[in-house]
């Protein structure tokens, strides 16, 4: 059975280079992939691009009102014959609840394994729509790590939002990585605490 993953981190904790990671060994082994972003995240455009310099043009860029579910369902029917690697999603996090469910449905009526990648939380510690549901439906969790920004060697839990090179805690919910003078840093929860100010339940 196909099955519905979600793997997810901070910023910097590498998840678009697992996401080509993972097609490079499907089409390595000749198997058909098709890698969907959300239209949300116009960083690069239709394209998926790493810290590190690598890029790659995505197949499909999601608006918010796109049905994933006939979207895969016409990809399969357009591979007739071949291999079935999967479906990967990057920027998961800008999903809709309803585009998770139809990613799931793909992975439970078509058989096409669905891997997700993106945050988990936005710079208020806030969980996103699109994430929270696949927290409650994906079959496979998978955290990926990386160590605080501010140099601690802790693991980051928190993405931290700079304007204007300061930290901040106001704002939309979201604003694109290196637009507009908007950067992140991912922090752990005590240089989250000393950097930014109070999480979550603490802002009064």
């Amino acid at each position: 059975m196909a099955k519905l993953y979600f793997r997810y981190g901070t910023m910097n904790s590498g998840k678009t280079a697992g996401l080509l990671m993972a097609a490079h060994n499907f089409e390595e082994s000749h198997q058909q992939i098709l890698i969907i972003k959300p239209a949300l995240d116009s960083k690069a455009g239709g394209a998926l691009y790493t810290r590190m310099g690598i890029e790659r043009q995505v197949d499909h860029l999601a608006s918010p009102s796109d049905d994933l579910y006939q979207i895969a369902k016409q990809w399969l029917e357009s591979i007739h014959g071949k291999t079935v690697g999967g479906i990967l999603v990057d920027e998961a996090q800008f999903l809709t609840t309803a585009q998770v469910d139809q990613l799931l449905l793909a992975a439970l009526k078509l058989n096409i394994p669905v891997l997700c990648y993106g945050l988990r939380t936005d710079f208020l510690t806030k969980v996103f729509p699109g994430s929270a549901r696949l927290l409650e439906t994906a079959h496979t969790l998978e955290e990926l790590k990386t160590m605080c920004g501010a140099g601690c060697r802790r693991k980051a839990n928190f993405n931290a939002r700079k304007v204007n090179g300061k930290f901040v805690l106001h704002g939309e919910q979201v604003s694109i990585d290196n637009q507009d003078d908007v950067e992140y840093i991912a922090l752990c929860g005590q240089c989250f605490l000393e950097l930014v100010g109070p999480i979550d339940g603490q802002r009064h």
